[in-house]
């Protein structure tokens, strides 16, 4: 058996380039151009992608990013404002095919991949609801991190913390554009207590219970502001505060 010569593929490509732009020198075809090397990258892309049926796992990163490079150049016009979407998309396939064929060694995955896909969301978000392009990139990120999570509930509980603290990040610029900068900073006292009282619940840390408490007193009065009674709220607290000092004191000596 004769050995494959690389000339045959530069020969087909010059051949399929030369016609393509005499195609567009007579009229009949345009952007030609566009046409070659977006296919081209489709081409490489999928050569990529056929190795993984001989399990080589690492070639879905060039196999799925140069699909999505090529998608991107071949496409219309019209879509132009999802090509971005499109070719993190790509990327992130990448990774979340990596993470699915084996959960157990390579969970890191999971986090790259819920970012690139976060990113592609962020892109289709903003040309609708640029409003919520923060809070979709940032909660999408949570999840990723709520996902590590699950891969190993007794070893990462700590992806809990950044799931948490993301997620109320996410709703915190919702909240900002609804209330004032003291009643947001409320709600997000109260996510992050709701973050620390699941690290204690699930991950059974007997210490998250300390903090989880005093955010969660701060985000209460917080999110109280949003009443007229706040100020009453506020006094019986400081109050209450100055006589458990005092009294602590006194007992003491």
């Amino acid at each position: 058996m004769k050995r494959f010569d690389p000339r045959i593929v530069f020969g087909l490509l010059l051949l399929v380039g030369g016609g393509l732009a005499l195609a567009q020198a007579m009229g009949y075809l345009k952007n030609a151009s566009d046409i070659f090397w977006g296919g081209l990258f489709l081409a490489v892309g999928l050569v990529f992608l056929t190795l993984l049926f001989g399990g080589h796992w690492w070639s879905a990163f060039p196999g799925f990013t140069l699909v999505g490079l090529g998608a991107l150049i071949l496409l219309p016009n019209s879509l132009d404002e999802f090509g971005g979407a499109i070719f993190l998309g790509g990327i992130a396939l990448s990774f979340w095919y990596v993470y699915f064929t084996s959960r157990i060694e390579r969970w890191w995955a999971l986090i790259p991949a819920g970012v690139l896909t976060a990113l592609a969301l962020v892109v289709v978000a903003s040309s609708k609801f640029e409003e919520y392009s923060g809070a979709v990139f940032l909660g999408g990120i949570g999840l990723a991190f709520f996902g590590v999570y699950l891969t190993n509930t007794s070893e990462r509980w700590w992806a809990l913390i950044p799931g948490g603290v993301l997620s109320t990040l996410a709703g915190v610029t919702i909240a900002a554009e609804k209330f004032g900068d003291f009643q947001t900073a409320g709600f997000f006292f109260f996510g992050l207590a709701l973050t620390f009282l699941l690290v204690a619940v699930l991950a059974r840390m007997s210490w998250a219970y300390w903090p989880a408490a005093v955010l969660s007193v701060m985000g209460i009065l917080g999110i109280a502001a949003l009443l007229d009674f706040a100020n009453y709220i506020w006094a019986f607290f400081l109050i209450a505060a100055g006589g458990f000092v005092l009294f602590r004191y006194f007992t003491r000596k």
